[in-house]
């Protein structure tokens, strides 16, 4: 079978792209592995289905590089970007996808996915915090001049008992600035750093939001700037966005 793909990225978070409305992809963790693998397969975070949705204009099926399914912020908006340009969606748009429907638009190019409200909200000591945004996220202040192994510290984390009831977590290390945040992301499913996470860049606003960070948060990733816009009523954030680029690399086919 000869399958073609698109390859997008946004902040340097990647993904593959494919057009699945015969819904004849076949969804095998394996083959998964393999087209997400930088040496034998395509390369990729994660790999995106678009498909026909009844009522919505389409479903987006997302996978970790592992095989695993959760909400991806950045996929979100590359999705989205794909679907424009297979013509089944214009400026703006609903999608089904991991944890239910979701809302997303172009504006001043810049893609902007709306996330669930948020009630729960962490703080597990002066550091660390943990915050669910469609996807699990503890997070660690650490100082501009802190020397601390991302991977390994990261991996120890999600692996930690404290989430072993739920598959793990993402680990984000969060450095407070004047005007932004930077971050970096041990990511739950393709199990390393990658160069941005879009559910952690929420996660890592709506805790600066607590620390009265005014809305919208700017996030320095590795791979790019993300921006975070939110309401805060003292116990609860509403009308949660994350924005930022979404951008096509390239296209291809390869046989599987």
């Amino acid at each position: 079978m000869k399958l073609s793909f698109s390859k997008y990225q946004g902040t340097g978070n990647d993904f593959i792209l494919i057009d699945d409305r015969s819904e004849d992809f076949p969804q095998e963790i394996a083959l998964i592995q393999k087209l997400c693998d930088r040496r034998f397969g395509i390369g990729a975070d994660g790999l995106i289905l678009i498909q026909n949705h009844p009522a919505l204009d389409y479903r987006m099926v997302y996978f970790n590089s592992d095989g695993s399914q959760s909400l991806c912020g950045n996929g979100s908006r590359c999705g989205f970007a794909f679907a424009q340009a297979l013509g089944i969606a214009k400026n703006e748009a609903s999608f089904e996808t991991t944890d239910g429907i979701h809302k997303i638009r172009q504006e001043n190019g810049a893609i902007h996915f709306q996330l669930f409200d948020v009630d729960k909200v962490d703080q597990l000591n002066e550091q660390e915090w943990f915050i669910h945004t469609g996807s699990p996220h503890h997070i660690v202040i650490i100082s501009k001049d802190s020397k601390i192994d991302i991977v390994a510290e990261g991996r120890k984390i999600r692996n930690s008992p404290t989430y072993s009831g739920q598959n793990g977590t993402n680990v984000n290390f969060a450095q407070l600035l004047q005007d932004r945040v930077k971050i970096r992301t041990y990511e739950r499913g393709v199990e390393d750093e990658t160069l941005s996470c879009g559910t952690g860049a929420t996660a890592v606003g709506l805790m600066a939001g607590k620390l009265g960070y005014q809305s919208p948060v700017k996030i320095q990733t590795l791979g790019g700037e993300l921006s975070v816009s939110f309401k805060w009523d003292g116990n609860h954030f509403s009308d949660i966005w994350l924005a930022g680029p979404a951008e096509k690399v390239f296209e291809g086919s390869i046989t599987i």
